[in-house]
């Protein structure tokens, strides 16, 4: 079976990290040629050992060789490290005489690489029916190769492998497995994080960054950047980590995030969401006098509101009567109206934005004048709202109305021509004279009275008769 099972896994872990600079204070490292881990014996293993100062080498932690040459040959399994004068003892390397050896390349594993593990017999015996496994699932079975490649990698491939095979040997066949080999796939490059002002004003640019770094195994990893809000695209993919966004106004609100790729396209993170809300600063505040109507008797109370069209909450107001500050709140209440509330009125209307408030809005309203008539028990108040002038003019335009349909109904009057004069023959009675007699009866009708005479206004011919005769014939 094998020997020193799980050694060199361990091995190639710290051989790795050594080579790359990983391991922290450690600075004198062991190469291995051919760069494959573990070595085997039969491979005719090249060591080398870097760092500062003197090599003494160590073989099963005993003193081997002391050399003044940074390289050595292996012929026989064991474990070996090196110590430098000047940089300190080397992490320890296990040469394997195993009957069945999984080996990985001798280098960094980073996402997107792409790898091959090789099963190999003893002192390269023919193996057949070999499979690979990993974290005990298998992951193939080949019939005749002995090699299993995984591209493109990933963080998940990261775990320990091992091998299962026939083994020929000499006359016979056995089925061997092998040692298990840890396999650590790293970072290409760091899960961004994006960064940007979760609270900006309206109008302000909003600088977004895609915060990413590459891994120290391979720094000049040539990335690109895309921006997203809500899921849609916002720029990219570009080269640059950053992007602005000018011209800000409240549709800019929403869920940004960013994606970082690999310019092969086989590796992709993506950052959390950044919520970003676009603030309004506070503008156009008014004042609303309560009763509507502009004058109230006096003692009267009166309420002042002040809002504004815009603005972000939180939003304080600040009341000023002739210029000076009386009170606070969007509410201004004036219990018994006298001539000392004569004056005007202004509100201050004030939200502070930004992450941590350090931006303060202001706004100022138009003057409301308040006026206390002494001579009267009435109080005007005279305010810049259009609706008090819209009214007087409907008024005026009433009373003008009114006055000229007057003038004309009486210029119409006047202007009437006379009535046609009635027909030949026709009688027209303008009045009843009566006339009473001694004994007669109060209650005689106009036909049986010969006292009820009717004067006619017309006579014959159509021609008005004089006042003279019309006398004449009533008496």
């Amino acid at each position: 079976m094998a020997r020193d099972t799980g050694m060199a896994g361990k091995v190639a872990l710290l051989l790795w990290a050594q080579t790359l600079g990983l391991a922290g204070a450690q600075t004198t490292h062991l190469l291995v040629d051919p760069p494959w881990v573990p070595p085997v014996k039969w491979d005719q293993v090249k060591l080398t050992c870097q760092g500062l100062g003197a090599t003494t080498w160590y073989k099963d932690g005993q003193i081997w060789r002391q050399e003044e040459e940074d390289h050595v040959t292996v012929t026989e399994s064991g474990t070996y490290t090196c110590d430098r004068s000047g940089s300190g003892l080397s992490p320890p390397v296990t040469v394997s005489d195993d009957w069945l050896v999984l080996q990985v390349p001798a280098q960094a594993l980073l996402e997107g690489d792409t790898v091959t593990l090789r099963c190999r017999g003893w002192w390269n015996n023919t193996v057949t029916s070999v499979s690979f496994n990993c974290e005990g699932k298998e992951l193939g079975r080949l019939h005749d190769g002995t090699e299993l490649t995984l591209s493109p990698l990933q963080l998940q491939y990261s775990g320990r492998y091992h091998c299962k095979c026939r083994v020929k040997y000499w006359m016979s066949e056995k089925f061997w497995e092998s040692a298990l080999v840890a396999v650590t796939v790293h970072d290409l490059f760091s899960v961004p994080v994006l960064e940007g002002p979760p609270e900006p004003t309206e109008g302000s640019p909003l600088i977004l960054r895609c915060i990413s770094t590459p891994s120290l195994l391979r720094p000049r990893t040539p990335l690109l950047y895309v921006f997203y809000r809500d899921g849609q695209v916002l720029g990219g993919p570009q080269g640059s980590p950053q992007l602005l966004v000018p011209g800000l106004g409240v549709s800019h609100s929403g869920n940004y995030s960013c994606q970082v790729r690999f310019k092969g396209g086989a590796v992709w993170k993506s950052s959390a969401q950044l919520r970003i809300t676009v603030h309004m600063p506070v503008a156009n505040a008014t004042i609303t006098p309560s009763p509507l109507s502009h004058q109230v008797r006096a003692g009267d109370n009166v309420t002042l509101r002040c809002s504004v069209q815009v603005g972000s909450a939180p939003v304080t107001f600040t009341w000023l009567h002739n210029g000076k500050e009386v009170a606070r709140g969007s509410l201004l209440e004036l219990r018994d109206i006298d001539v000392g509330h004569s004056g005007t009125y202004q509100c201050v209307a004030t939200n502070q934005l930004g992450q941590d408030g350090h931006r303060v809005f202001r706004t100022l309203s138009p003057e409301l004048a308040l006026e206390v008539t002494p001579r009267s028990p009435w109080i005007t108040v005279a305010a810049g709202i259009g609706g008090t002038l819209l009214f007087l003019l409907l008024l005026v335009a009433v009373i003008l109305a009114w006055h000229l349909w007057h003038r004309v109904a009486a210029r119409n009057h006047q202007e009437r021509p006379p009535p046609d004069p009635p027909e030949e023959g026709e009688v027209l009675y303008t009045h009843v004279v009566v006339t009473k007699r001694a004994g007669a009866s109060p209650c005689a009708t106009t036909l049986q009275d010969p006292q009820v005479t009717y004067a006619e206004l017309w006579g014959h011919q159509g021609r008005p008769r004089e006042p003279s005769d019309i006398y004449r014939n009533v008496l």
